[in-house]
Formats: C-alpha cells, structure tokens, sequence
C-alpha cells in the first residue's frame, strides 16, 4: 500500500470524532473513531482542550490501529490532510496559544443581542452561532478576556493551527467568521470597517482582521504538518511531519462535498444531533434571521437553514425503550431496536394522529426560542399508538428545518434540481428519506458513500487539492471523477404523506406558544 497516495479526512463532529482515510480513487480504505460528549459548564455548551485534543489523539490511534491490521504495514505517512468540524462558534487565544475562554460551540444560543445589532449594522443576517457575534457579545458582556485576543478561530481552525502553525481556515468556514465578500473571496471590508468603528470607543490593542484566520480557497494548500502537530496527532512518533494541509472546513461545507452537492440548484440535508439544509443559490437572496448565507468551499453562496435540535430527544425516547425490554428479559441493541421503531413510524397515522413532539434540548433561532425544553403532548383523543408516536417524533426532528425551508422556496423562489442527505436519521433504509421527502415536497435521494459522511467530505477536499488536473474546479472534479459511478436510490413521498406532514406542521406552529411556556415554567430550583 503506497500510503503516499492517500488523502485524509478528520471531522469533530457533536459527539463523535471520526477519520477516513481514502485511495486515489476515493474509496474508503480505513476509518477511526471516538467518541465524546460536549458538556454544560456555567451555562456554555463546551468541549475541553483537553477533550479536543484527547479525541484528536484517540480518533488517529483507532484510525491508525485499524489501517496498519488491515494492510500489515506502518502508516507513516499520508498524501494531505484535511481538519473539519462543528461549524464556527468562539474559541479566542492569547499571544501563547492559550485559550483565554471556553470554546463556545454552535449549540449555545446566548448571543441574541449581539446578532440583532450586527445584522442592522451590516445589512446582513448574522446568526447567533457564528464567531462575530459570539466576539461582539464577549464585548457587550465586558468579558475580561477580550482585551487579551490574539488569535480568534473556530475548533477546526484551532486542530489546523494546532498541526500546522497556520491561522487559516476554508472559506465555507471562514464565512461563518466573519461574511466574505464575494468578489475577492476574503472578509467583507466594509463590515469589518463598521465593526471596527461599533468597537472604537472599547479601545482594545488588536484590530479586528489582525485576530482572524486567513482564508484559503479549496484546491490550495493551506500549510505542512510540523513536527510538533504530528507529535500531537501522533504521540507514539511514527506520523512523519510535512504532510501538506488542506483549507480546514465547517462540518456542514464536508457535507455538501461528500454528497456532490456544491453546484448551484443542488442541496443537501443533514440530520444527526443538528439538522440543516443546504442550499447552492443561483440567485441573490434577501436577508431573513431564519437563513444563512455561507459560502461552499470554492466560494460559490450557500443559503443554509440550520436547526439546532434533530435526533436528541429521539436517542432519549430510544433509550426509554431500551431499558424497558431490558427490563422484560427481551434485550435489543440498538443497531436492532432504531430501525423496528422507525419502520414502526411508517404505519403510524399520515399527520401523526393528533400527537405533538418539541424535540428542543437547546434553544431554536429559527423559532425565536432561546432554550429548550422537550416536551411531548396530546389530546385524549388522539392516536396515541406506538406507530403515531413514532411518525410524530421523526416529524418533529425536521419541523424546525421545513418552517426555515418554506422561507427559502416560497419567499425567494429558490428551486433545487437534486436533494441529497446524509446522517443518521437516514441510517434506517426509506424511513427518514420518506420523512425529509414529505416535509420537503419533493424527491430525495441517498447515495452509497452517504455514510461516511463530512470527513469523507474533508478526505475528498483533500484529494482534490492533490489530485485536480489544472484549473478543474471543484463541481467538475466531484461530478466527473468522484460521484460518475457511484449509485444512488432516489424516492418520493405519496400525496398523502406530503398532505399528513404539512397539517402536522401547522398543528406544531400553533402551538408553539406551548413550548416557549415551559422554557419559563420549567427551570432548575436555586
């Protein structure tokens, strides 16, 4: 094995880090893994450096482990390497490295006010999650910290420096930083301008574009891995420093790579902890707090509808049901019990029977919801069977996505030739397709590489940076010599289905105002 000609993918996603190793011809030669959990500490969803770097260790070492059994030989050495992960959220540095905060993940939702000003300021929506408003929030608090930033970046910018020595990030990721301006594919002057001019009175000693990665397009190397990063990757010293580096990326960037979707008219849809869609416009949006406006990793714009809860509160009601046959001497695993009850949902009644699910752990901005609270509720007359309570909960997981959806296709007329989606809410075959298909109206469709998801997508970044002929851009490289073979199964909702899930939707709608009434009434006693 010529381990030379490999590319490799390492993704930090919500609660698991995971690699993927591939070959010239972008097939899976081996994967690694580990798993982790973010925590809430003094009211900040976080990850500790210790556990980012701890996983980052952890991750290699299986990846490694199981490279080295299957082929009989070290692995050394690999053509390039990607960083991706959760997108964006803050994670400040000082002059040493050091970081001078808790790495603030896109879960939190405590920057609402920043984001309304910026988004006046700027003419330009800037969502909660996104690195200048959890900066300008930082400021508006009188954070201590602040004054001290030398280096602002997000987790996947953070592991790149970490490897690397360089402060640069993709600029999928990088637009989720601060937004880029089109036309030179860096940070829009302008808004850093009024940035600077909204902070001048704080008088702090770095300027604003001084703390920021640089942005590098996809298809360039963004740095070599040192010596000190392949320690750090690999403590056991056998990884051999120089591997180029690719452009770091955002987990939802990844996405759009491993289902060939960053073409305009493409989109794709993810579903896992996090829900979102990604859409390649092909046309200029207007500005609304429920859509993003990112870019894909060659720059082309991205309208995104992000929702911050999808299949938490499903994986609780699994476990439920887990610990119940457990408890009646009929144990099942989970690779068993996720498909017997998701195929159950398909019985269940077209509108979920009446049923309500909220599936919010954490705050929804789409929603205008600040925290969560999962709640479940129904009247006594409803289908209250294990088939509507199945469908209810796979509706609620995507109803926060279809009402930021609705804006896009309805609002701005953006149309979409093709939807892929990947994650694990499609891990059970059909059942999650035909969910997303009939919330979205439309025909979606899996591919066989949907599994391996986002570091599958960095893996193929990085091989396109080795391995693109010329000036190949990055959809001609992915259509042509990428995704050409690769098989895909496509699907539909019935006219029922799509009819079932829309009245579902106005029934979750209205009744909203429950939801909110208990992120007031139910809190932690002091």
């Amino acid at each position: 094995m010529d381990f030379q000609s490999t590319a490799l993918g390492i993704e930090f996603g919500t609660t698991r880090i995971k690699a993927v190793l591939i070959d010239r011809n972008h097939q899976v030669l081996a994967v690694g893994s580990h798993t982790w959990e973010n925590e809430l500490t003094d009211g900040v969803w976080t990850y500790s450096e210790k556990a980012i770097l701890d996983g980052l260790q952890a991750c290699y070492a299986d990846l490694k482990r199981n490279t080295e059994t299957r082929y009989g030989q070290k692995l050394t050495t690999v053509g390039a390497i990607g960083i991706s992960a959760m997108m964006h959220g803050y994670l400040p540095l000082d002059g040493n490295g050091r970081p001078l905060a808790a790495f603030r993940t896109w879960r939190n939702t405590m920057t609402a006010q920043a984001s309304e000003i910026l988004t006046e300021i700027f003419h330009f929506h800037i969502p909660q999650r996104w690195t200048i408003a959890h900066l300008y929030q930082a400021i508006l608090n009188r954070e201590e910290h602040v004054k001290d930033i030398a280096y602002l970046t997000t987790l996947a910018g953070y592991i790149h420096w970490r490897l690397s020595g360089e402060k640069k990030a993709g600029l999928g990721e990088a637009s989720g930083i601060v937004p880029l301006d089109q036309k030179t594919m860096d940070y829009d002057q302008s808004m850093i301008d009024r940035f600077e001019e909204l902070i001048s009175c704080r008088q702090y000693p770095w300027k604003l574009r001084d703390i920021l990665p640089q942005t590098v397009m996809a298809g360039c190397q963004a740095g070599a891995l040192t010596e000190e990063g392949a320690k750090l990757l690999d403590p056991s010293g056998t990884l051999c420093p120089g591997i180029p580096l690719v452009p770091c990326e955002g987990d939802a960037d990844t996405g759009m790579v491993a289902t060939d979707s960053v073409r305009p008219r493409t989109a794709n849809v993810s579903a896992g902890t996090s829900a979102f869609i990604m859409v390649v416009a092909d046309h200029p949006l207007g500005i609304h707090k429920e859509v993003d406006m990112l870019c894909t990793p060659c720059g082309q714009p991205v309208a995104m509808v992000h929702s911050s809860n999808c299949t938490s509160d499903l994986n609780a009601w699994m476990d439920l049901f887990s610990e119940f046959a457990d408890m009646i001497g009929a144990p099942q695993s989970k690779k068993a019990l996720y498909p017997l009850l998701f195929e159950k949902a398909l019985e269940g009644r077209a509108d979920g029977g009446g049923l309500l699910s909220y599936n919010y752990y954490s705050g929804e901005s789409v929603t205008g919801l600040n925290e969560g609270r999962p709640v479940f509720a129904r009247m006594p007359d409803a289908d209250f069977t294990l088939a509507s309570f199945m469908r209810t909960h796979l509706f609620s997981a995507l109803s926060t996505l279809k009402i930021g959806y609705d804006i896009l296709s309805r609002s701005e007329q953006v149309s979409i030739d093709r939807v892929y989606c990947h994650g694990g809410f499609f891990k059970t075959p059909e059942v999650g397709q035909r969910i997303l298909s009939a919330a979205l109206g439309q025909p979606v469709s899996v591919m066989e590489t949907a599994g391996e998801g986002g570091p599958y997508g960095m893996a193929l970044l990085a091989a396109y940076m080795l391995w693109k002929d010329g000036d190949e851009s990055l959809p001609d490289y992915l259509d042509n010599r990428v995704f050409a073979s690769v098989r895909s199964t496509t699907l539909t909702a019935a006219e029922e289905e799509m009819e079932g899930f829309a009245a579902f939707l106005e029934r979750y709608k209205k009744a909203l105002p429950l939801e909110k009434c208990a992120v007031e009434v139910l809190r932690d006693p002091d």
